[in-house]
Protein backbone atom coordinates (compact mmCIF):
# COMPACT_ATOMS: atom_id res chain seq x y z
CA UNK A 1 0.00 0.00 0.00
CA UNK A 2 1.60 3.74 -1.14
CA UNK A 3 2.29 5.64 1.72
CA UNK A 4 -0.29 8.75 2.10
CA UNK A 5 1.02 11.71 0.74
CA UNK A 6 1.91 14.85 2.78
CA UNK A 7 -0.70 17.26 2.81
CA UNK A 8 0.39 21.28 2.96
CA UNK A 9 -1.91 23.81 4.30
CA UNK A 10 -1.30 27.31 3.53
CA UNK A 11 -2.49 30.18 5.85
CA UNK A 12 -2.47 33.37 3.78
CA UNK A 13 -1.96 36.42 6.09
CA UNK A 14 -3.93 40.01 6.54
CA UNK A 15 -5.02 41.51 3.11
CA UNK A 16 -5.42 38.78 1.56
CA UNK A 17 -7.28 35.29 1.08
CA UNK A 18 -6.70 31.61 -0.01
CA UNK A 19 -6.38 32.61 -3.36
CA UNK A 20 -3.24 34.35 -2.68
CA UNK A 21 -1.58 30.82 -2.93
CA UNK A 22 -3.07 30.25 -6.78
CA UNK A 23 1.01 30.07 -8.34
CA UNK A 24 1.64 27.68 -5.32
CA UNK A 25 -0.72 25.39 -5.24
CA UNK A 26 -0.52 23.63 -9.09
CA UNK A 27 3.42 22.96 -8.26
CA UNK A 28 2.79 21.41 -4.71
CA UNK A 29 0.10 19.14 -6.82
CA UNK A 30 2.79 18.44 -9.24
CA UNK A 31 5.05 17.15 -6.78
CA UNK A 32 2.29 14.61 -5.45
CA UNK A 33 1.07 16.79 -2.55
CA UNK A 34 -2.22 17.68 -1.22
CA UNK A 35 -2.54 21.26 -0.91
CA UNK A 36 -5.10 23.08 1.62
CA UNK A 37 -5.94 26.69 1.30
CA UNK A 38 -7.29 27.96 4.52
CA UNK A 39 -9.91 30.80 4.35
CA UNK A 40 -8.77 32.84 7.53
CA UNK A 41 -11.52 35.05 8.63
CA UNK A 42 -9.05 37.29 10.08
CA UNK A 43 -10.80 38.06 13.17
CA UNK A 44 -8.90 36.72 15.70
CA UNK A 45 -6.07 34.46 16.18
CA UNK A 46 -8.79 31.99 17.90
CA UNK A 47 -10.44 31.98 15.22
CA UNK A 48 -7.73 31.47 12.65
CA UNK A 49 -6.29 28.71 14.97
CA UNK A 50 -9.54 27.13 14.28
CA UNK A 51 -9.92 27.22 10.58
CA UNK A 52 -6.60 26.01 10.36
CA UNK A 53 -7.09 23.35 12.98
CA UNK A 54 -10.37 22.13 11.04
CA UNK A 55 -8.11 21.53 8.06
CA UNK A 56 -5.54 19.78 9.71
CA UNK A 57 -7.78 17.25 11.41
CA UNK A 58 -9.13 17.12 7.37
CA UNK A 59 -5.60 16.17 6.01
CA UNK A 60 -4.92 12.74 4.68
CA UNK A 61 -1.03 12.54 5.29
CA UNK A 62 1.32 13.96 7.53
CA UNK A 63 0.76 18.50 7.36
CA UNK A 64 3.52 20.65 6.21
CA UNK A 65 2.05 24.25 7.95
CA UNK A 66 2.71 27.49 5.78
CA UNK A 67 2.48 30.67 6.91
CA UNK A 68 2.63 34.15 5.34
CA UNK A 69 3.08 37.40 7.25
CA UNK A 70 0.44 37.22 9.81
CA UNK A 71 -0.33 33.26 9.14
CA UNK A 72 3.00 33.00 10.73
CA UNK A 73 1.80 33.33 13.98
CA UNK A 74 -1.67 31.20 13.52
CA UNK A 75 0.64 28.26 12.58
CA UNK A 76 2.78 28.89 15.26
CA UNK A 77 0.08 29.00 18.00
CA UNK A 78 -1.70 25.76 16.32
CA UNK A 79 1.66 23.30 15.21
CA UNK A 80 2.99 21.69 17.58
CA UNK A 81 0.96 18.66 16.91
CA UNK A 82 1.68 14.88 15.98
CA UNK A 83 0.22 15.64 12.65
CA UNK A 84 2.31 18.41 12.11
CA UNK A 85 6.20 17.50 10.97
CA UNK A 86 7.29 20.71 9.55
CA UNK A 87 6.56 24.59 9.28
CA UNK A 88 7.31 27.01 6.51
CA UNK A 89 7.46 30.97 7.36
CA UNK A 90 6.90 33.17 4.19
CA UNK A 91 7.51 36.59 5.28
CA UNK A 92 5.88 35.99 8.78
CA UNK A 93 6.04 36.98 12.32
CA UNK A 94 6.93 34.02 14.45
CA UNK A 95 6.49 35.12 18.12
CA UNK A 96 7.56 33.16 20.88
CA UNK A 97 5.50 32.04 24.07
CA UNK A 98 4.12 35.38 25.55
CA UNK A 99 4.53 37.56 22.67
CA UNK A 100 1.69 39.35 20.24
CA UNK A 101 3.15 40.03 16.81
CA UNK A 102 3.27 43.60 17.30
CA UNK A 103 5.59 42.93 20.51
CA UNK A 104 8.07 41.37 17.92
CA UNK A 105 8.43 43.95 15.62
CA UNK A 106 8.84 46.79 18.66
CA UNK A 107 13.04 46.81 18.13
CA UNK A 108 12.05 47.46 14.30
CA UNK A 109 11.31 50.92 12.73
CA UNK A 110 7.65 51.31 10.97
CA UNK A 111 7.66 50.23 7.90
CA UNK A 112 5.98 52.23 4.50
CA UNK A 113 3.56 50.01 4.45
CA UNK A 114 2.51 49.25 7.79
CA UNK A 115 2.64 52.87 8.48
CA UNK A 116 -0.43 53.62 5.66
CA UNK A 117 -2.60 51.13 7.02
CA UNK A 118 -6.55 52.41 8.13
CA UNK A 119 -8.66 51.57 10.66
CA UNK A 120 -12.58 51.52 9.89
CA UNK A 121 -15.08 51.86 13.24
CA UNK A 122 -14.87 48.62 13.83
CA UNK A 123 -11.25 47.96 14.42
CA UNK A 124 -10.49 46.68 11.37
CA UNK A 125 -7.12 47.67 9.25
CA UNK A 126 -6.88 48.11 5.68
CA UNK A 127 -4.36 48.85 3.18
CA UNK A 128 -5.09 51.35 0.81
CA UNK A 129 -4.96 51.12 -3.11
CA UNK A 130 -1.67 53.13 -3.48
CA UNK A 131 0.06 51.35 -1.05
CA UNK A 132 -0.96 48.21 -1.41
CA UNK A 133 0.65 48.72 -5.04
CA UNK A 134 3.40 50.40 -3.63
CA UNK A 135 4.20 48.69 -1.03
CA UNK A 136 2.90 44.76 -0.59
CA UNK A 137 3.13 44.04 -4.05
CA UNK A 138 5.11 46.44 -5.76
CA UNK A 139 6.98 43.84 -7.78
CA UNK A 140 3.32 42.49 -9.40
CA UNK A 141 1.86 44.53 -12.67
CA UNK A 142 -0.22 47.12 -11.30
CA UNK A 143 -3.57 45.80 -12.86
CA UNK A 144 -2.67 42.60 -10.56
CA UNK A 145 -1.83 45.03 -7.24
CA UNK A 146 -4.98 46.84 -8.62
CA UNK A 147 -7.21 43.06 -8.47
CA UNK A 148 -5.58 42.24 -4.85
CA UNK A 149 -6.42 45.63 -3.32
CA UNK A 150 -10.15 45.12 -4.25
CA UNK A 151 -10.36 41.59 -2.76
CA UNK A 152 -8.18 42.32 0.37
CA UNK A 153 -9.22 40.81 3.74
CA UNK A 154 -9.27 42.91 6.43
CA UNK A 155 -7.54 42.06 9.69
CA UNK A 156 -8.59 43.00 13.19
CA UNK A 157 -5.99 45.03 14.94
CA UNK A 158 -6.49 43.05 17.84
CA UNK A 159 -4.95 39.93 16.29
CA UNK A 160 -1.38 41.88 16.40
CA UNK A 161 -1.78 42.65 20.02
CA UNK A 162 -2.65 39.04 20.74
CA UNK A 163 -0.23 37.13 22.64
CA UNK A 164 0.80 33.49 21.42
CA UNK A 165 0.59 30.31 24.29
CA UNK A 166 2.83 27.71 22.19
CA UNK A 167 5.55 28.27 19.75
CA UNK A 168 5.45 25.17 17.45
CA UNK A 169 9.56 26.22 15.91
CA UNK A 170 10.46 25.24 19.58
CA UNK A 171 9.40 21.54 18.59
CA UNK A 172 9.21 21.57 15.17
CA UNK A 173 11.11 21.60 12.11
CA UNK A 174 11.37 25.19 10.47
CA UNK A 175 12.31 26.50 7.46
CA UNK A 176 11.73 30.80 6.90
CA UNK A 177 11.34 32.55 3.35
CA UNK A 178 12.97 36.75 3.90
CA UNK A 179 11.52 38.52 1.38
CA UNK A 180 14.47 40.91 0.59
CA UNK A 181 12.65 43.62 -0.62
CA UNK A 182 9.85 43.51 1.60
CA UNK A 183 8.11 47.10 2.45
CA UNK A 184 5.76 45.64 5.25
CA UNK A 185 7.42 43.79 7.41
CA UNK A 186 11.47 44.69 7.33
CA UNK A 187 13.29 42.80 5.81
CA UNK A 188 15.93 43.19 9.04
CA UNK A 189 13.08 41.76 11.14
CA UNK A 190 12.36 39.01 8.59
CA UNK A 191 16.33 37.60 9.45
CA UNK A 192 16.02 38.68 12.55
CA UNK A 193 12.96 36.16 13.30
CA UNK A 194 14.39 33.40 11.08
CA UNK A 195 17.51 33.48 13.05
CA UNK A 196 15.41 33.74 16.33
CA UNK A 197 13.74 30.34 15.76
CA UNK A 198 16.52 28.55 13.84
CA UNK A 199 15.15 28.48 10.80
CA UNK A 200 16.84 27.21 7.52
CA UNK A 201 16.59 30.25 5.86
CA UNK A 202 16.13 31.03 1.93
CA UNK A 203 15.96 34.86 0.83
CA UNK A 204 14.40 35.83 -2.44
CA UNK A 205 14.50 39.51 -3.63
CA UNK A 206 10.95 40.16 -3.99
CA UNK A 207 7.95 42.25 -1.97
CA UNK A 208 6.24 41.27 1.09
CA UNK A 209 4.10 38.38 -1.45
CA UNK A 210 7.05 36.04 -2.50
CA UNK A 211 4.27 33.55 -3.33
CA UNK A 212 2.61 35.70 -5.95
CA UNK A 213 5.82 36.89 -7.18
CA UNK A 214 8.14 34.11 -7.14
CA UNK A 215 6.03 30.86 -6.90
CA UNK A 216 8.76 28.02 -7.83
CA UNK A 217 10.86 29.78 -5.07
CA UNK A 218 8.31 29.30 -2.37
CA UNK A 219 6.77 26.21 -3.62
CA UNK A 220 10.82 24.20 -3.71
CA UNK A 221 11.49 25.35 -0.09
CA UNK A 222 7.84 23.94 0.75
CA UNK A 223 8.65 20.70 -1.14
CA UNK A 224 11.68 20.80 0.45
CA UNK A 225 9.91 20.48 4.16
CA UNK A 226 7.56 18.12 2.75
CA UNK A 227 10.17 15.64 1.94
CA UNK A 228 12.74 16.29 5.43
CA UNK A 229 12.78 13.48 8.02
Amino acid sequence: MAPVATSVILVHGAFADGSAWSRVIPLLQAQGLEAIAVQNPLTSLEEDVAHVQRAIDRAKGPVVLVGHSWGGAVITQAGNQEKVKALVYVAAFAPGVGQSPNDTLKPFPPSPGLSSVSMDRSGYLHLPVESLSANFAQDLPAAEAALLAATQGPVHAGCFRTRVTAAAWEHKPSWYIVAGEDRMLPPAFLKATAERIGARTVEVGTSHIPHASRPDAVAAVIIEAAGAR
